[in-house]
């Protein structure tokens, strides 16, 4: 198992940082920087702690005036790039809210973004000021560089993971729509995947509105058409059917005729303990004769209802195939789901539920038991 994040921060970062910093500014004390960093508590400091940790350590080892302090960053930053400097942009956050510092937080998120990324340090910003920041956002989706035009769409996600979610924007996302129409031809992969995330964070509150979206946007452009498809995949999991047309899907719903005239789906055991394997084994029919009518279009999945801390159950579907079948003529697979701990899921011991859908419909379903060994020593 990969080791946590939060150990980015140890080995020789954090005194090859010091030593930078000592090597641009003769002023800073890298010891005292060192000792406030890790204080008696840092070993049980998580990823976002430590992070914020090292910013207030800079606080107090950088000259006091705001601008002064950043002008000291800007000696070195163009050297630090990558996820572990994310406290060059948590500095703005936690230090450059105050109005008279706006337009230097903004010049220092810009300029920051583009070696590591402040989509988390811009909320603030946008939960104090939404209408000023929805006109910073449009103004970076002109950026020459990427990082920056990401910002512009990722920064105000609605429902951005390990980050606050934007009420405001949740409630009506109309503020930074120009922002995503700006970019919806982007030619960096790495904007496009963020403003296909980012609609499909809307289309969780205004599903209504990512539909028109979709229909406006879909055939204007081979890159505008990725990012619509991505974009609608809660849409296509919910099996909305005017998405499901959009898109090729074969009709399907509970009023729809039967997609599949017989499916089963089976497990290789019946009780595993956390952390092994089960083999799903899934097999189906889609409707009609073998060898005649059209190919139908069908998105396979296999869902699990988790065991949550409180024993309740939560759904989470996983893609098994997207294609066209052919009518009468049987599809069958194996897929492996092991229920070891992920940094985004934990597992918990109880009776699990596995399910293939076809096109949002429930067609099979099969059951495991889900054992903790160490439960009972």
């Amino acid at each position: 198992m990969a080791e946590p994040l939060k150990y980015i921060y140890d080995g020789m970062f954090l005194e090859q940082f010091a030593a930078r910093m000592k090597g641009a500014w003769s002023p800073f004390d890298e010891n005292r920087f060192l000792a406030l960093v890790r204080g008696d508590d840092w070993e049980s400091l998580e990823l976002k702690a430590r992070t914020r940790r090292i910013t207030e350590s800079l606080g107090k080892t950088l000259p006091a005036d705001y601008r002064e302090a950043l002008d000291v960053l800007y000696l070195v930053d163009e050297s630090c790039t990558g996820f572990p400097y994310l406290f060059f942009p948590d500095f703005v956050e936690l230090f450059g809210m105050a109005e008279a510092d706006w337009t230097h937080s903004m010049e220092a998120l810009e300029r920051f973004t583009q070696r590591s990324t402040a989509e988390y340090a811009v909320r603030p910003f946008i939960l104090a000021q939404s209408e000023r920041m929805a006109a910073q956002l449009l103004k970076w989706a002109e950026h020459p560089n990427e990082h920056v035009r990401r910002l512009a769409s990722e920064g105000a996600r609605p429902r951005l993971p390990w980050a606050p979610a934007l009420p405001m924007f949740k409630r009506d996302p109309s503020p930074v729509l120009p922002v995503l129409k700006r970019l919806k031809a982007d030619p960096s992969l790495y904007v496009r995947k963020s403003v296909a995330n980012h609609l499909n964070d809307i289309a969780k509150d205004h599903p209504d509105l990512v539909i028109g979206i979709a229909k406006r946007w879909k055939g204007d452009n081979p890159l505008t058409d990725w990012i619509v498809r991505h974009a609608c995949r809660t849409l296509i999991k919910r099996a909305d059917p005017e998405i499901m047309e959009l898109f090729g899907y074969t009709g399907g719903g509970a009023d729809a005729a039967p997609l599949v005239e017989e499916a089963s789906l089976k497990l290789s055991r019946e009780v595993i303990a956390l952390g092994e394997d089960v083999i799903l084994r899934y097999a189906f029919t889609p409707a009609g004769e073998d060898g005649s009518g059209e190919p139908l279009k069908l998105r396979v999945e296999y869902g699990i209802d988790f065991v949550k801390s409180g024993g309740k159950t939560s759904l989470k579907r996983f893609l098994l195939s997207d294609r066209e079948f052919e009518p009468g003529k049987r599809a069958e697979g194996t897929r492996t789901h092991r229920f070891a701990d992920l940094s985004t899921r934990k597992h918990y011991a109880g009776s699990h539920v596995f399910t293939l859908w076809v096109n949002g419909v429930e067609v099979a379903r099969s059951g495991l038991m889900l054992e903790d060994p160490k439960a009972g020593m």
